[in-house]
Order: structure tokens, then sequence, then C-alpha cells
């Protein structure tokens, strides 16, 4: 049974595709620059045992004629793994919010169709593409079972305290405004793999799960449930990021509209694409912001201090949420990647029960890794996530329960 992982984004189509109970994919890959003048796929598959590699520079029109080219490329008599489109029996689709409504996975239908396409206001720059992809793959695999896993979902168990803001109720009764919380496959993903290597119970862990990359989230995750996270009501709240300014007093956008006479699609933008570490440096990529520091750039140093202790801040206020936890996780790009970022965020949490090792920090993690020092009460584990292998897992129970 091989399913596809597709991830649709506003010009850019990322895949993976497996095979039923593996954990390693048997083709990945990425369409990206979809509508420019000049796009781009990249495209892995493992054949034989053997990797093979394949990159190709062409004028990509839209996201058909891009998932058109990853048919054609898992067909393909050289790099390809499919015999036939035929032989996918299902198709994933990474969808980033699914309201109230979805708490599972769902097989795709008219109703999920239209409920992706009304929550599209809340997630602009996200629903609208996936619910492209999702289009276009029931064109082009009509006889694959189609599943929607909500970014959202893991979130969804979230108590009122800590998903309701303080404005008229209205406001959430009428129009739905309260945190809904992202990134929610990854948190999931990272959760169960830690609940395993810890060999505690799913429903008896206690962890501090950080995704970092260039849009970063933490999450409270008490009994293998989430019951706080750091977004919102959108992706632009929390943790400062590569272009988002994370939490921000709301008065700022009064002063910005009143005194500055911004627009709301100005402010929007500045808040999205001009703010967090490219508006503190002029750069959002981190590996570029830390060579800088090495240098002794001063501009940043302040953004990785504010950058750390953001994330550093809300450790703290997890763990009093929280009572007890087990192990505070890293995860995704600059979670696994940055020894600097982990280390300046865990100091000071010494007198929590939070002690790493310098030694065992100074690494890329490429598999689970224990952080933490041999006297440290809580465990500091890098886990490097999968969010495409947890969509094919989640996709999989959706078939299973639906035969069974």
């Amino acid at each position: 049974m091989k399913i596809l992982v597709i991830n649709s984004g506003s010009s850019s189509i990322k895949y993976s595709l497996f095979d039923a109970g593996e954990q390693q994919a048997l083709a990945t890959g990425l369409v990206e620059r979809i509508g420019e003048d000049s796009s781009r796929i990249k495209h892995q598959a493992v054949i034989d045992g053997k990797s093979r590699q394949l990159t190709r520079d062409l004028v990509i029109e839209d996201h058909r004629q891009g998932l058109k080219l990853v048919t054609e490329l898992l067909l393909d008599d050289q790099i390809g793994v499919l015999a036939s489109a035929a032989d996918i029996t299902a198709i994933g689709h990474r969808v980033v919010h699914g309201g109230e409504r979805y708490s599972q996975p769902t097989v795709i239908d008219d109703d999920l169709i239209e409920a992706v396409r009304t929550l599209a206001p809340f997630a602009p720059l996200h629903n609208p593409p996936n619910l492209q992809g999702i289009e276009v793959a029931s064109e082009l695999f009509p006889d694959a079972t189609q599943v929607a896993v909500f970014d959202t979902a893991f979130h969804q168990s979230m108590p009122a305290a800590a998903y309701r803001y303080a404005i008229p109720n209205y406001l959430y009764d009428d129009h739905g405004i309260r945190v809904y919380g992202f990134h929610g496959t990854s948190h999931l993903y990272v959760t169960k793999q830690a609940s395993q290597y810890l060999g505690k119970p799913l429903d008896e862990i206690n962890l501090i799960t950080a995704h970092l990359g260039n849009g970063a989230s933490i999450t409270a995750v008490r009994g293998g449930k989430s019951v706080d996270t750091s977004m919102g009501f959108s992706p632009l709240a929390g943790l400062v990021m590569g272009t988002r300014s994370g939490d921000l007093d709301p008065a700022v956008l009064f002063f910005l509209g009143t005194k500055l006479a911004m627009s709301f699609p100005e402010i929007d933008r500045l808040l999205n694409k001009q703010s967090g570490m490219i508006g503190l440096t002029g750069n959002n990529d981190l590996r570029d912001i830390e060579d800088r520091q090495a240098e002794g750039d001063d501009q940043a140093q302040l953004a990785l201090d504010v950058y750390t202790y953001r994330i550093k801040k809300y450790i703290g206020a997890y763990m009093a949420a929280l009572g007890h936890v087990d192990a505070i996780v890293f995860t995704a790009g600059v979670g696994e990647n940055s020894p600097y970022v982990r280390w300046h965020v865990c100091q000071g949490l010494e007198g929590l029960g939070v002690i790493l090792d310098a030694d065992k920090n100074d690494i890329l993690a490429r598999e689970i890794t224990e952080l933490q020092a041999n006297d440290s009460p809580i465990k500091v584990l890098a886990i490097p996530t999968n969010e495409e292998l947890e969509i094919a897992r989640q996709t999989l129970e959706v078939l299973q329960e639906n035969s069974g």
C-alpha cells in the first residue's frame, strides 16, 4: 500500500511517498517557485537500496503542472518507484487550518473542501494552496482516497482557559476568534518519539516541545496532549520567527495605523514579512545571523538575545503550567541544528531542573539525542521532526478505520 503525502504551499509542493508501515520514504521531493519565471523540481528516490537524485530547472506555471511532473518522476523508468499511478492507495494532505470542527485526520469530501475554503481567511497564506493541492490531486489520482491532516488538530485538546481570549464572547461565538495553534503535526510526531524513547506511555508523558524553524512555536504537552501553545489565532503570535514578530502589544497596531498612517495590508506585511529576525538584522537565516554574531556584530547579538529570551520565557511559563516536566524537546531546522540557540535558551534554567551539557549539546541532531548533563533532573532532547511520516501514519489510520 503506497501513501503519497502532499504539502502544497503558495508557490511550492513538498511531497513524500511511503510504503505503508515503513519509516523511510521511497521518494521525496520539492517543487518550488511555481508560477515564477524559473521554477525548480528536486526529486530523490531510493531504488535497489541506492539513493538517486535529480534536479531540474524549468518553468512550472501552476500546481496542476507541478503535480503532473511529480507523477511523471514517480513513474519514470530511471528514477521512479511506481509502476502505475493506480499504485497509490491514498494521498495525505497537510492542511494548516481546520478550525474547531476538525480534531482528527479526515477523508476529504465536498463538506470538508467547503470548510477548508471557509477557513481560508484564518490562514490566507496556507489554506488556499492546501485546497488547490487537494483539488489537483483528486483529478490526477481519482482512485486514491484523499485524507486531510490538520496542523491545528493536535491543539484541539487545549482547555478553554488556554484557548479563549479575554474579549467579548460574541467574537468567539460568532466569529471563532480564539487560539488555534499550528505546527501540530510536528509537535505530535516528536511527542510520540519522546514517549517511545523515554519508555513512558503517551498518556503519562509531560513535555515542552519547541519547533524552531523559520516559523516557530512551542507547546506544553500533558499526558501526550497539547494543553497550551504559543501560536494563536494565526501563526503570527508567540516566538520571534524568521520574518514574523511573534507576541506584540496590540496597541502597536493602533500606533502604526494612526500615527504612521499605515493601511491594514501594510501592517500585515510588516508583521508577517518584515519583522522577527529579518526586522532586527536584515537577515532571516539563523545560520547567517550566528556567523555575524561570532564576528562581533551587535545587531546579530541583540537579535539572538531577543530570540532565545522569548523561548526561555515560554519554557518557564509552561513549566509552571505543567507542574512536572519529563523533557524539553528541540526540533525543526533551528532546534535540531543550532547548539548556540539551545545553549542560550537553557542557560538560567538550572534552578528549574534544566542543566545542559556543553559537549553533548555541540551536535547537529540526526537522531534522537540527549543533551542534558548527568545530574539534570529534566531531560533535554533534540529530536528530528518528520511531519510527512506523521501525515502518512495518520492517513493509514484513517484507511484502517474505514476498512474495519
